[in-house]
């Protein structure tokens, strides 16, 4: 199967796509493990998109789109995958189809982890990480950041929703519950009900 998973910071993406393409027998590819990988391995994307990065700026789509096309060409991802973190916009959503058509392949499902914005800012702003033995919380986890990445993400990401949905590959799953609820409702939508359920 070749998926992509979206949803806003918070949703628990990271957790399910680890979880879900463990279950399909799938690599779980996240765009930020590409980048690094690309970048500790100096390929020639990889120094391109350094020089955005250490200036603080996105990495352009033609380099990202590039380098995610590379990862999916790669022998592991031949029988399917599931992508976390890409696209991010509809201009991504185009260039990865007709990556995905060179490739001879196309997209099975698109799955949004939906949960309520005061839900994702109590989440994200109650996490903390350990810092020197103390108990911090990092700076993007603050409401007010918490607040802006959603508001970017509203802008940037969430129109994917309705351009897959145009596209009858979008399944709405509700992201409240444990990780292990939610697993299975994924797992229904992809039509694999009872996967997880030997875990």
């Amino acid at each position: 199967m070749r998926i992509v998973l979206l949803g806003p910071p918070g949703a628990g993406k990271g957790t399910q796509a680890q979880i879900i393409a463990g279950e399909l027998g799938v690599p779980a590819i996240s765009t930020g493990d590409i980048f690094r990988a690309n970048v500790s391995g100096q390929t020639e994307l990889g120094l391109e998109a350094k020089v955005y990065m250490d200036a603080g700026d996105l990495v352009p789509d033609e380099i990202t789109v590039a380098m995610v096309k590379d990862r999916l060409a790669e022998p592991d991802a031949k029988a399917g995958f599931l992508l976390d973190g890409f696209p991010r916009t509809i201009a991504q959503a185009e260039q990865l189809r007709g990556s995905l058509d060179e490739l001879g392949h196309h997209l099975d499902r698109v799955v949004e982890l939906v949960v309520e914005e005061e839900e994702l800012v109590r989440r994200l702003s109650g996490r903390r990480m350990l810092v020197g033995g103390e108990w911090v919380q990092r700076d993007d986890d603050r409401p007010e950041t918490v607040r802006h990445r959603l508001e970017v993400y509203r802008e940037q990401t969430a129109p994917l929703s309705g351009f897959y949905d145009g596209e009858g590959l979008l399944s709405r799953i509700d992201a409240i519950g444990t990780v292990e609820e939610v697993t299975a409702r994924v797992l229904t939508a992809l039509g694999q009900p009872g996967r997880s359920d030997h875990s």
